[in-house]
């Protein structure tokens, strides 16, 4: 009798903790992230660090499934995804300024002088005021900021001076701010979308363009323009986005741990960039590429051309452009110098 006493204890127990582990399993929610960048890209690597750490200090009562590469289709399309709600998030950066003019400011040319002066300036004061009122606008919640990386030009020919750069055909993205930036450097910039940069070298449509080293050696586009001049003249910012209502329907707690998250995901990117630069810069030379330096007069070319692209924000006649607290974010990105 004792036996079967027992016997019905350790059954009971057993699926006690069975039915404890099948309810816990299914009271976990799944948050999809859609991104454009490939596996092993800094944007990436920011959407598994936060899936990573809201699963574990949810403990495990959320999980993050991350959708890279486009899988979820084209920026544009996964971005409207998230506003209605059927994925619940999503890693952009400037391709939301549709929705919020200040967001375009972001990749500002020539704001910032390191990766150490831009973290600064955006954990300080740059990230909350680009972001006020975005949310109202746009039905997404901007959770982080961290950054892909800065631009530099990759060529056919190497740069050694202004005049190269005046007489260059580049691919730009077809994107207001840098198509303004190309146009006040005397750049003959030629919009078009990445997949068509290969073909476009080889027709000699372009003479080459401009991308964070991580996706240059990515796409492996050096193959086609080995020449790198480390120009830094762009900061290319992405972040996190989450669905408003997405956001208001957790409890609050909940909230707390989606940002508190959010935010340890970008800190992490942050670190780890300069050696993502390095290593990038190692396989490019390893392939027989170049990496240069431009002279003081084309920084000081291109700072003088980014001054003038900067009055597309300060303007208040242009009114696609402008933001009203530009001057503001300004102000605070160089306090942080």
């Amino acid at each position: 009798m004792k036996r079967l006493v027992a016997l019905s204890v350790v059954l009971g127990l057993m699926f006690g903790a069975s039915a404890m582990v099948g309810t816990a399993n299914a009271a976990a929610k799944t948050i999809k992230i859609a991104g454009m960048k490939a596996e092993g890209e800094p944007e990436t690597i920011g959407m598994h660090k936060f899936g990573d750490y809201l699963e574990k200090m949810s403990n495990g009562r959320y999980k993050v499934k991350v959708y890279p590469n486009s899988t979820l289709g084209k920026e544009d399309k996964y971005i409207a995804d998230t506003r209605r709600g059927t994925v619940e998030m999503c890693a952009t950066g400037t391709q939301v300024s549709m929705f919020h003019n200040a967001m375009a400011m972001l990749e500002t040319p020539m704001l910032y002088d390191s990766y150490a002066h831009a973290h600064r300036a955006i954990d300080g004061k740059v990230f909350d005021l680009i972001t006020e009122g975005f949310t109202e606008k746009s039905g997404l919640r901007c959770l982080n900021a961290f950054p892909l990386g800065f631009r530099h030009f990759y060529t056919k020919n190497p740069i050694k001076s202004i005049d190269d750069i005046k007489s260059l055909k580049m691919r730009v993205p077809n994107i207001t701010l840098y198509t303004t930036f190309a146009k006040d450097c005397g750049i003959n910039g030629q919009a078009m979308p990445f997949a068509e940069v290969m073909s476009a070298v080889d027709s000699g449509v372009i003479d080459g363009g401009d991308s964070p080293l991580a996706d240059i050696t990515s796409t492996k586009v050096y193959e086609k323009c080995p020449h790198i001049t480390l120009t830094g003249h762009i900061l290319v910012v992405h972040c996190l986005f989450i669905n408003e209502k997405f956001y208001q329907s957790l409890p609050k707690e909940d909230q707390e741990l989606v940002n508190k998250a959010a935010k340890m995901a970008a800190e992490d990117v942050w670190k780890l960039l300069e050696e993502v630069d390095v290593k990038a810069a190692e396989e490019i030379k390893t392939h027989g590429g170049t990496i240069s330096e431009p002279t003081a007069a084309m920084k000081e070319h291109m700072a003088k051309a980014a001054q003038q692209t900067w009055t597309m924000f300060t303007d208040p006649s242009r009114e696609k452009s402008y933001v009203p607290n530009a001057k503001a974010i300004f102000e605070a990105a160089a306090s942080f110098k």
